[in-house]
């Protein structure tokens, strides 16, 4: 049993939050970019046809 739980913390060890916090944060810029265009989209001003 000893030798089990060892084993579970050397696994979990390896592996660490590392990838999922790179790709939370990556989804995260993403998300904030095209929610900043999409609502900076409105905003501009089309007064071409003079």
């Amino acid at each position: 049993m000893p030798h089990t739980a060892v084993l579970l913390a050397a696994v979990t060890k390896e592996q660490g939050p590392g990838d999922t916090l790179r790709i939370v944060l990556l989804v995260s810029i993403v998300g904030a970019v095209l929610l900043a265009w999409f609502l900076l989209r409105g905003y501009r001003n089309d007064d071409d046809n003079d």
